[in-house]
């Protein structure tokens, strides 16, 4: 005879196809979770579903995270686990959902990807006459000086910019603005554009970058230029536009360690959002420590 565990999850699998009508894949996914559920409460000599309670859950959890499952992973299995307790409470089979009120493992934010430094000056070092390469390295600088996102930068006008005073305003999130430093690269390769922004530009147009079609460059454009330009230059990384801003906020926070000014920059409602790009390594942390710390200073001179 087969056991009663078996016998509801198999109503429970029933009851998504026929009614919620999941895709095959689905509905063995959810199957896969609570089999594995059930082994793991065999281990533990359960034989029924009504014996789990909320402090089982999550050693059943802490079970699969000590296996080395994923938190990401985890939250799926929990997922599916909630999701049969509560096709079960509706079926009157028990009285309440052990899952409820439980949650999975916090899930570590991946950290951004950057191009180090070497890569950065390679993606950089293009010489031509070429209008568009010309274009493409003065919105590839800019975005790397400033830490632009990329809607922000396709939205420049000429009246964005103060070359001399190097100095470029922004709209970001939440249509605030922002008056952010570029540098001196930057604005030479602005300057370079300019000269030959005529080419794509009517008379009236206020867009500081253009396409070929003589119109505002879209964001896909960015994005399919930049992906070109890492496989030109050979770099190992994929180039988007958004790792640019991550390299940027990466080198700026490695040489001056100060996360609220990256934060100011990259314009962060939350400085949370900005330490992310916290991840240096510690060997560098530890050279701005003796550099920067008065106990260290102190220690290195009656060295």
């Amino acid at each position: 005879m087969r056991c009663v565990m078996q016998e509801w999850m198999d109503a429970f699998l029933q009851h998504l196809k026929s009614e919620r009508q999941l895709s095959p894949h689905t509905l063995q996914n959810y199957q896969q979770h609570l089999v594995q559920f059930m082994a793991l409460l065999a281990e533990r000599e359960v034989t029924s579903w009504q014996q789990v309670d909320a402090q089982m859950v999550r050693l059943l959890i802490a079970k699969l995270h000590k296996k080395g499952i994923s938190s990401a992973s985890i939250a799926t299995k929990l997922s599916a686990l909630r999701s049969f307790y509560e096709f079960a409470l509706r079926q009157d089979w028990l009285v309440i959902n052990p899952c409820k009120g439980i949650s999975p493992p916090k899930q570590g934010r991946p950290l951004p990807k950057n191009l180090d430094v070497d890569d950065m000056l390679r993606l950089l070092d293009l010489d031509t006459n070429d209008p568009l390469v010309i274009r493409d390295k003065a919105i590839m600088e800019l975005m790397y000086s400033s830490g632009l996102r990329l809607s922000e930068l396709v939205n420049l006008d000429l009246t964005s910019i103060k070359l001399d005073e190097r100095q470029v305003r922004v709209i970001g999130k939440g249509n605030k603005e922002r008056i952010l430093p570029v540098g001196r690269q930057a604005v030479d390769s602005i300057r370079a554009w300019l000269v030959v922004r005529g080419e794509y530009a009517m008379s009236d147009e206020p867009a500081l970058f253009l396409s070929k079609r003589k119109q505002r460059i879209s964001v896909r454009s960015v994005q399919a230029r930049m992906e070109q330009w890492g496989l030109k230059q050979s770099l190992n990384s994929h180039v988007h536009p958004h790792k640019l801003r991550h390299s940027f906020a990466t080198h700026m926070l490695e040489s001056s360690g100060d996360l609220r000014a990256v934060q100011e920059l990259l314009g962060h409602a939350n400085i949370a959002t900005t330490q992310v790009y916290t991840h240096l390594d510690f060997q560098h942390l530890a050279k701005v420590y003796d550099n920067a710390h008065p106990r260290s200073k102190r220690n290195k001179e009656s060295e």
